[in-house]
């Protein structure tokens, strides 16, 4: 949570324990005392609450259910982006040439379609449109871009639903701190309705404020954490991509060489 929103809850809780010490104070200078309610339980609160609060507490705790439903497939779709890759990595690991790394992938792993497998596909593709250049020495260079994309696309697709975290984490303190102010206010007018400052009167609407900004933060921290959590898991993951892609470009590299030593023999022959 912020500075600003620490503040401002800060100065609205201090406005509750003011307003309950007013109460308090009230009652103990003879003020007539009714009952406070029986069932004060969350889901009394919640169904006695004014239908601003109610909206406010319904929002917060839907943020949290798509918190978590992001939590759970981004963390299955990850270990599984990983795994793959791993297991690519895996596959052309030793190999000699790029032909060798599509058959070993193809052996191993199968048809399915991975990074790895689009990483090897650029690099064929691009040997094939520069093969009738004399110049070699920009394929490498034009290779490397072709990956950079690839592997920015494959970030960017991990990436993809985090954004929401970082929403509800920066967002919800400060709904749960609406709820809270419309909640005091209610109390305020339940004094002026009343005639009276008894804890009857003014704890519900304190209460319901409370649970609003309880609802709040257990929407926005679990958030926080699962977006750093991300952060560094896709991190990671880059790390990953960036090994593939220079293994891949590796066996590229080998190929040209090879090609240039093949074609100086002939050369020598030919002489």
């Amino acid at each position: 949570m912020s500075n600003r929103a620490r503040t401002v809850g800060g100065r609205i809780l201090r406005t509750a324990a003011a307003l309950l010490a007013c109460c308090t104070a009230a009652q103990a200078a003879g003020e007539p005392a009714t009952s406070l309610p029986r069932d004060l339980s969350p889901w009394s609160m919640f169904a006695n609450a004014d239908l601003v609060v109610q909206a406010v507490m319904i929002g917060l705790a839907f943020a949290s259910l798509v918190t978590w439903s992001v939590w759970l497939a981004k963390s299955l779709e990850l270990l599984a982006a990983r795994r793959r890759l791993l297991a690519a990595l895996s596959a052309i690991a030793g190999e000699q040439s790029l032909g060798d790394a599509a058959a070993s992938i193809e052996t191993r792993i199968g048809g399915r379609h991975g990074v790895v497998q689009a990483l090897i596909h650029a690099a064929a593709q691009e040997l094939r449109l520069s093969a009738d250049l004399a110049a070699k020495e920009g394929i490498k260079e034009r290779i490397a871009s072709r990956f950079a994309r690839i592997e920015a696309a494959a970030a960017r697709g991990m990436g993809r639903g985090t954004g929401v975290l970082a929403t509800i984490g920066s967002t919800a303190p400060f709904v749960g701190l609406f709820g809270t102010v419309w909640g005091i206010m209610n109390s305020f007018i339940g004094i002026s309705k009343a005639q009276t400052t008894t804890l009857a009167v003014v704890a519900p609407g304190i209460a319901e404020a409370l649970l609003a900004t309880a609802i709040g933060l257990f929407a926005a921290i679990p958030a926080v954490i699962i977006y750093n959590q991300f952060a560094r898991w896709i991190g990671g993951y880059r790390g990953l991509l960036g090994d593939a892609a220079a293994e891949v470009l590796r066996l590229v590299s080998r190929d040209l060489d090879r090609g240039a030593i093949i074609e100086r023999g002939r050369a020598r022959a030919a002489e």
